[in-house]
Formats: C-alpha cells, sequence, structure tokens
C-alpha cells in the first residue's frame, strides 16, 4: 500500500538529509529596534555633550562652532558644499569600481601560476607602500587633468587591498575538495568558477569594505596634494579653503559631509557583503546558542 503526503521527518524518510529541518536563527524585533536606537542615542549624546561644552566655557564659534552653527553653515552653504560632495563621491566610486574589476582580475591571474605570483604581486605590494601623497605630483605632471591624477589615486589605494584579500581567499580552499574535483575530472575553469571563487567570496567581501573606505580617504588626500580648485574641486578643497577664511562652521559642515559618504560607503559595502553571505557563511549567521 503506498503512502501519500510523505514530508521531511516521515518514515519513509527517516535518517536521510531530507527528514532535518534546518532552521535558521532568526532576531527578535526587540533586538532589531535596540541596533537602531541605540547607536542613534550615542550619536545624540555625543552632539549634546558637543553643545554643552562650547555653551558652557563660552568657545567662540571660530574656534570650535557649536551644532547648531554646523547646521547652519551647512544649509547656507549647500550650494558650495554639494557640488564639491558630487566630486569626491563621483571620484571614490569610480575608483572604487575600477579597484574591484582590476583586483579580481588580477588576483585570478596570479592564482593561476606560482611563477606568475612571484613576478606580478612585488608591484603590487610597491604602489601600495609607497604614500599616495608622493605619487600625486608626478602624476598631476604625466596625466592629462587633475580629475584623472585622483582617480588613479584614489584606485591605487583602493586596489591593494582587493587584490590581496581575493588572492587570500583562492588560495584557501580546501585541499580535499581540490583532490575531489580532480579526482572527477573538473577542468581549470570549472575549480575556479564552482570552487574557488565561492571559498574566496567572504574575503573578498571584507577586501570591499576596506576598500570602499580607503577610496574615499585617497580621493581626499590626493587632493589635498594636487591642489585642486574651480568648478570640478571636491570637498577637500572646501576644508583647505574654509581653513584659510578661518570659516571653521563650514569647515565642521566638509567633515560632516565627508564623514556621512564614508559611513554611506560602509553601510553599503557591509550590505553587499551580508546579502551576499547570509544564507551560508557563519560571519554573516546568528549564533544558535
Amino acid at each position: 500500500m503506498s503512502q501519500q503526503n510523505l514530508g521531511p521527518g516521515s518514515s519513509a524518510e527517516a535518517g536521510t538529509d531530507s527528514a532535518v529541518a534546518i532552521i535558521a536563527p532568526k532576531t527578535s524585533s526587540s533586538e532589531k529596534v535596540l541596533r537602531i536606537v541605540v547607536p542613534v542615542v550615542m550619536l545624540l549624546l555625543a552632539i549634546a555633550a558637543w553643545y554643552a561644552v562650547v555653551i558652557i566655557n563660552g568657545i567662540p564659534r571660530y574656534i570650535l562652532p557649536s551644532p547648531s552653527d554646523v547646521a547652519g553653515s551647512l544649509y547656507g552653504d549647500w550650494g558650495t558644499l554639494f557640488p564639491a560632495l558630487l566630486v569626491t563621491v563621483r571620484i571614490t566610486f569610480s575608483a572604487l569600481i575600477l579597484a574591484l574589476i582590476g583586483g579580481v582580475l588580477m588576483a585570478i591571474i596570479l592564482v593561476q601560476s606560482r611563477w606568475i605570483e612571484l613576478a606580478l604581486f612585488p608591484f603590487a605590494v610597491i604602489l601600495q607602500v609607497t604614500p599616495i601623497i608622493a605619487i600625486a605630483p608626478l602624476l598631476l605632471i604625466y596625466t592629462p587633468d587633475t580629475q584623472t591624477a585622483l582617480l588613479i589615486c584614489a584606485f591605487l589605494v583602493a586596489f591593494f587591498p582587493i587584490l590581496s584579500n581575493t588572492v587570500a581567499g583562492l588560495k584557501s580552499v580546501d585541499h580535499n575538495l581540490l583532490n575531489l574535483f580532480d579526482l572527477y575530472g573538473a577542468s581549470r575553469w570549472q575549480t575556479l568558477v564552482y570552487l574557488k571563487i565561492p571559498a574566496a567570496l567572504p574575503y573578498f567581501m571584507a577586501g570591499l569594505r576596506i576598500g570602499g573606505g580607503l577610496a574615499l580617504i585617497a580621493a581626499v588626500v590626493a587632493e589635498f596634494a594636487a591642489g585642486s580648485a574651480g568648478q570640478g574641486a571636491g570637498l577637500a578643497f572646501r576644508l583647505l579653503e574654509s581653513q584659510y577664511r578661518l570659516n571653521i562652521p563650514r569647515l565642521f559642515a566638509a567633515l560632516v559631509l565627508l564623514t556621512g559618504t564614508g559611513v554611506a560607503i560602509f553601510g553599503l559595502t557591509s550590505l553587499v557583503s551580508w546579502l551576499a553571505l547570509r544564507r551560508w557563511h557563519e560571519s554573516a549567521l546568528k549564533r544558535e546558542n
């Protein structure tokens, strides 16, 4: 007599993998709320302490502006700061995208042969350890315009973390799994696509988070060195301009925009990492016990 409506846990599937229901631990709604409320409360307390220090000590705004002064400058100088923010963001994301493409492709090339890695990896190390502020003047000479020089500087800084992390991931594959692929006659391409790249994904995501922040830092530092001004100036020039004019509230407003951009980049890269790893990797899974 046949059995119908056999589901997981039925006698016909006893002892098999389908008999085991894997339920991912869920985060409670209260914990989700606390993850948002606690950082926001701490930020508000920090702003309140800043305001209290300025008011109690009577610090003039040209030395340390209050949060209200910074907010007023952010609103009043928005027409000047926003175009500069767009320039900085464009350079940062362009450099990050180029670093992602170049870093991943170079990592794949390096792991194909030990001799290729020995020949090319030292050049990447040299570019990484050389201070970017020392390279910027040379790039200003050899590149057609300042924006290209800034893009190259940001690219060079963001490139190495992505490259080194991806190489480490591609070389960290379980040797038993490599032997299994060899046993079944998998080609080098199949081993790369179905084994090495998935295994390297957590390492790549870590490099992405690091590279995103470094691309923004490099764009600002390179602009300090280049001294770009005019219509194509970024937030770094606005910082210097505000310093020279002793417009400290605008300087703080530019810092707030830079900080917010960095936080947004980190949040975006963390979201991408979580979406890619949330179903299978330990770093994105909640502990059951």
